[in-house]
């Protein structure tokens, strides 16, 4: 697993013309529903007037975001480190550093991690939350 390439983006930048956002100052947080799943919400809904959000994932190895949909937002997923298999409306595509993945709205998919974990930065048009 390439964890120093995730590392730069847990403690990375968003920079805007009139500010720096840290994602070092920004919490994880307990995935609500899926356990060994972590969140940094890097861009959210009130960042961008409901347009669109980022986020930071940290899957435990052997642990899943379990099958679900969202009925209004397009998702991706790009992997930026660790190792994991997304079912997508039907199909497996495994996921290693360097993947990227499109959910369209309304199609149900699941996310498990391997024994590396796996640790994707997830968008979501509009903003999930």
């Amino acid at each position: 697993m390439n964890s120093e390439l995730f590392e730069k983006f847990n403690d990375g930048f968003l920079k805007l013309p009139d500010a720096i956002k840290e994602f070092v100052n920004i919490p994880w947080s307990v995935h609500p529903v899926f356990e060994g799943v972590e969140l940094k919400h890097i861009v959210t809904a009130k960042d961008t007037d409901g347009q669109f959000s980022y986020h930071l994932v940290r899957i435990t190895p052997g642990k899943s975001i379990k099958n679900h949909v969202h009925e209004t937002q397009l998702e991706t997923h790009e992997v930026i480190a660790g190792s994991g298999i997304c079912i997508n409306n039907g199909s497996e595509i495994i996921y290693e550093a360097g993947t990227i993945s499109i959910m369209p709205a309304g199609i149900l998919h699941e996310v498990t991690a391997e024994k590396d974990g796996l640790y994707p930065f997830a968008k979501f048009i509009p903003s999930l939350c």
